[in-house]
């Protein structure tokens, strides 16, 4: 999604809606101050991260190709033309990330296993790589010894590459059997030291960045009707995998079974207009309710099934390009749902708008216009603007829609587009402050969330935008063969958070977001200086290339990973030096 589709009419409506949209929430009517309280007894704070953004190690110890290592290796797919081949080299390090997690005082971690370091091929018939299975009971053992829960999910988008070529990936309804095998295997092995387990992040982005826009693996371009082929086996495959834990380990392991959705909220340009107002939950509707009301109403929502028949029909096809559940799939797809997971990062504004064009597309399905308010900030991700009010309408939305269900939040962080090293990232300190505030007062409304996870750990590969941008509470020298990891300030920030659980009063709360930033600002000398080191011995490695060999490693790396005056100068007498050799 890419806040560049705006048009200048665009924003100009909303500026002239927008005091009346204040005025609107979900369940309440305003936007209310921070509130100092903390949150119930037991709540569980975490942070996150998933196999092919932090693991690295992408073609050892057996390990087989994912849609993501073949897709990212493709020229012009990835920003810079860079993959998650090494990444954080977190299949390494094991030890040492969790000893990260243990300062910062985590109660769990959620991380995704890598289906193709499982099951090279996908199918469990072929082969189970044994290699891969004690990695992942070495990050259990090295969690539960620090008593941090983990918390699983058996899909974060790496399909083998093999289903993909063989079957179609999720367009064919053969994959719901082999991902079934895979969970059922990953139960079998890990079930009795996992007790929660989602079984897709992030669907909406699998089905409509993978089989629609084709900005993500695999890459296909099946307008108007892959998306909603994907979300349909998608799906299929979460309930058969619930109901296969609930028949065959939930009395043994006592676990839980749940899947994490995204959802960005959507609010009304002008509340006094229905059609806005109808367009915005419509809205809300095609991103968290396409997945949502089948698990928790056994359909999907009646507003999609409206709006897509009807064009499908204008299109002249014979039926809707929205399949449909036979009366016994509805049934059996109906509360396969032990808990909610949320991921949130921002809102948009909505206003109603006809697209009567005749091409087929998920986005003009819809019939509706985003927008954003140009004053919202935005530090990193063009499409992430920071709006901590959506987050509380979102989670009220959940609770008024789908019966209070119990919700981990699993995803909720903002990331940095810096061209330079910068540790003191006090926009995330003020993005956690806020939105989890809001949260708490979400909680205080009735809705029952139960934890919280920040996304993310560790700065990591990020998908199509590669190592660009930085969502971890943890920097990542990417440039560094070791990959090694330094606190920003948000740790410190974060981790009073969770001491507190919650927010005491105001002067501690400011309290803590001044000693964080003393903190990082020796913390930023020290990484600085490292980098210095490292630049210096590139460019020296160099000395008896051509000058042209010098100049591309001052652009390629000094300029954007070091922002010191001294290395700059060092590189431009190196240059000079040079030249008179020459």
């Amino acid at each position: 999604m890419s806040s560049s589709a705006l048009t200048l009419g665009h924003v100009f409506v909303l500026v002239l809606c927008l005091s009346a949209a204040e005025d609107f929430d979900w369940r309440h009517n305003q936007h209310s101050s921070f509130y100092y309280g903390t949150f119930p007894t037991g709540f569980s704070w975490g942070a996150g991260s998933s196999a092919y953004q932090t693991e690295g190690a992408w073609d050892k110890d057996g390990k087989g190709l994912s849609i993501w290592d073949v897709f990212s290796h493709k020229k012009g797919k990835i920003q810079q033309n860079e993959t998650g081949d090494t990444s954080c080299e977190g299949y390494y390090k094991v030890k040492d990330d969790v000893t990260l997690m243990k300062e910062l005082k985590l109660n769990h971690y959620r991380f995704s296993i890598s289906w193709p370091r499982l099951i090279p091929t996908g199918l469990k018939s072929d082969h189970i790589n044994e290699r891969g299975l004690q990695y992942y009971d070495e990050l259990l053992d090295t969690l539960l010894e620090n008593d941090i829960t983990p918390i699983v999910t058996l899909y974060h988008w790496d399909l083998p590459q093999v289903l993909q070529e063989k079957y179609g990936g999720w367009q064919n309804i053969s994959i719901v059997s082999h991902f079934n095998d895979f969970a059922n295997l990953c139960f079998e092995k890990f079930g009795n030291r996992v007790k929660y387990w989602i079984t897709f992040n992030n669907p909406w982005s699998v089905a409509v960045e993978g089989y629609e826009t084709g900005e993500h693996a695999p890459g296909l371009k099946l307008r108007g009707t892959g998306a909603y082929r994907a979300a349909h086996h998608i799906i299929k495959a979460h309930a058969k995998v619930w109901h296969t834990y609930d028949t065959q380990w939930r009395a043994k392991q006592k676990g839980q079974v749940g899947i994490s959705l995204s959802g960005d909220w959507g609010e009304p340009v002008d509340i006094t207009n229905q059609k806005d107002i109808e367009a915005a939950e419509r809205y809300v509707q095609f991103y968290l309710g396409w997945f949502a009301t089948p698990i928790f109403h056994g359909d999907y929502p009646q507003v999609m099934k409206d709006f897509i028949g009807r064009k499908s029909a204008h299109q002249g096809l014979g039926t809707s390009r929205l399949p449909t559940f036979s009366p016994q799939e509805k049934s059996y797809i109906k509360g396969t749902c032990d808990f909610l997971g949320i991921g949130h990062f921002t809102t948009r504004y909505i206003t109603h708008k006809n697209n009567l064009r005749g091409s087929s597309s998920y986005f003009l399905d819809r019939d509706l216009a985003e927008l954003v308010d140009p004053r919202w900030p935005d530090p990193g991700s063009e499409w992430l603007y920071a709006v901590p009010w959506g987050f509380r309408r979102l989670l009220n939305f959940v609770k008024s829609q789908y019966g209070n269900p119990m919700i981990f939040v699993t995803e909720n962080g903002v990331s940095e587009k810096t061209p330079c090293t910068e540790l003191c990232d006090e926009w995330r300190i003020q993005y956690f402050r806020d939105y989890i505030n809001e949260m708490l007062k979400a909680i205080r409304d009735g809705v029952n969330v139960r934890g919280y996870t920040a996304w993310s750990l560790l700065d990591k590969f990020e998908w199509d935008e590669g190592f660009t941008e930085r969502f971890g509470l943890y920097y990542v020298d990417f440039k560094n063969k070791n990959k090694a990891r330094y606190p920003k300030a948000s740790v410190q920030f974060y981790k009073r958070i969770i001491s507190s659980n919650g927010f005491p009063n105001q002067r501690e709360v400011e309290l803590w977001r001044r000693k964080a930033v003393e903190t990082c600002s020796s913390s930023n000398q020290l990484l600085a200086a490292e980098e210095q080191r490292s630049t210096a011995a590139n460019i020296l490695r160099l000395i008896h290339d051509p000058l042209t060999s010098h100049m591309e490693m001052v652009t390629e790396i000094v300029v954007p990973t070091v922002c010191t005056m001294s290395i700059l100068i060092s590189a431009v007498l190196l240059m000079f030096l040079l030249r008179r050799r020459s």
